[in-house]
């Protein structure tokens, strides 16, 4: 089982998540979007022991501390096949829109669809879900999905951004929604929520 702590970083209110697996003590963040001193002590006293960042999509407000974290700790960067250009396009992942300088990181390893990378004793699956961008993703670990902009509480992301795409998103959902089981839903703005929340309340879901 994994332990999750949320810091709320940048000028979007980004969530940015770190896990623990409880029996190792190994780390993992999802999206760390900008710079969290808390963040990094919270690692500093764990022993340094960053195994992974994962990444739900690629724009700026998800990837902005990457490269510091890189540089200090050495995890390995996730991210879907499809976020390539994202990833390194100021346009495309909205930096140079904010006039945001990002410094370059190295993507480790690129997912495909239900990949799945052991993380201390947790398994952690990847799902394409594109939408928000071409290669978004959420990341299942135990009874927790990771949503980044695919799933918000009673929404979801933006369709209108570059590689955006509504008829995607659609299908995205309908896949989220099909998953079979409860799950704690924890996306990259706002509340944390539920599966069966969503599917509940959430119009995109009906």
């Amino acid at each position: 089982m994994i332990e999750i702590k949320i810091f709320v970083v940048g000028q979007l209110e980004e969530n940015c998540y770190l896990l623990k697996d409880q029996e190792t003590s190994r780390l993992a963040v999802v999206d760390p979007g900008d710079y969290s001193e808390a963040l990094l002590e919270t690692i500093d006293n764990n022993g340094e022991k960053l195994d992974f960042v994962f990444l739900t999509h690629g724009h700026f407000d998800h990837i902005g501390f990457v490269a510091e974290l890189s540089r200090r700790y050495k995890p390995t960067v996730c991210a879907c096949e499809y976020e390539r250009e994202i990833l390194t396009h100021g346009l495309y992942n909205r930096s140079s829109v904010r006039n945001i300088r990002l410094n370059s990181f190295v993507i480790d390893r690129f997912l495909k669809d239900n990949d799945t990378i052991n993380f201390g004793h947790s398994t952690v699956k990847f799902i394409h879900t594109p939408g928000h961008t071409k290669g978004s993703g959420c990341y299942i670990i135990d009874d927790n999905i990771f949503t980044g902009d695919t799933v918000f509480c009673e929404s979801v992301g933006r369709t209108d951004l570059p590689t955006g795409c509504q008829s995607d998103m659609i299908k995205s959902i309908k896949r989220i929604s099909s998953l079979t089981g409860e799950f704690n839903i924890y996306p990259g703005h706002y509340y944390i929520s539920t599966l069966s929340h969503e599917k509940k309340y959430n119009p995109f879901f009906k």
